[in-house]
């Protein structure tokens, strides 16, 4: 199974609207969803975290990279402060993750030219210099969304032949699992 971690510097119009688009869904915090896809005729279920970025969530996130087989990175071509991030957030990838784990870098609201201020070239060295993919995307616009995904996940499936990741053991921890109860008996 997939699982792709999906993270956001901050909360935007790229979640609301990326949302809506891939699930038809809200969401709040942590955001946890499951899209099945077909890719080279194998269907693949994406497991996708959002965490919005947001640092009350850094210690459950960094806990998420260890099962994660992809991880995307997104900054707004907007907003500096957002890239400035990107760095962080692949430090703490390289701390926490597996280290053969997928990564790509998303600038997204590429539809928004006239309000840029991250160059496309700032994206794709950052990308190049951690040997990474790099898109830029429009959630609004719903520009590259798909793409995004299905390059993750093809790259993915392309590290693992032979093996189906759609088949392979549940290592969720269960929350709310229902335990069985000893029996109170007496003497």
């Amino acid at each position: 199974m997939f699982e792709i971690i999906f993270i956001i510097e901050d909360i935007s119009i790229f979640q609301l609207v990326l949302i809506h688009i891939v699930f038809n869904m809200s969401f709040c915090g942590i955001d946890f969803k499951i899209k099945t896809i077909e890719l080279e005729g194998k269907k693949i279920k994406l497991q996708i975290w959002d965490t919005a970025g947001q640092e009350r969530f850094h210690t459950i996130t960094t806990s998420y990279y260890r099962g994660a087989m992809g991880i995307m990175l997104v900054y707004d071509i907007t907003n500096p402060k957002s890239f400035d991030n990107i760095a962080k957030w692949l430090r703490n990838i390289d701390e926490h993750a597996n280290k053969d784990v997928e990564k790509m870098i998303l600038g997204n609201k590429c539809d928004m030219e006239d309000k840029r201020v991250i160059p496309k070239e700032k994206g794709e060295d950052i990308a190049a210099e951690h040997g990474i993919r790099f898109l830029e995307t429009s959630a609004k616009a719903n520009i590259n969304i798909e793409q995004a995904f299905l390059e993750l996940a093809s790259a993915i499936l392309s590290k693992t032949p032979g093996r189906d990741p759609a088949q392979q053991p549940d290592s969720n921890v269960r929350i709310n699992a229902q335990r069985e109860k000893p029996s109170q008996r007496c003497c």
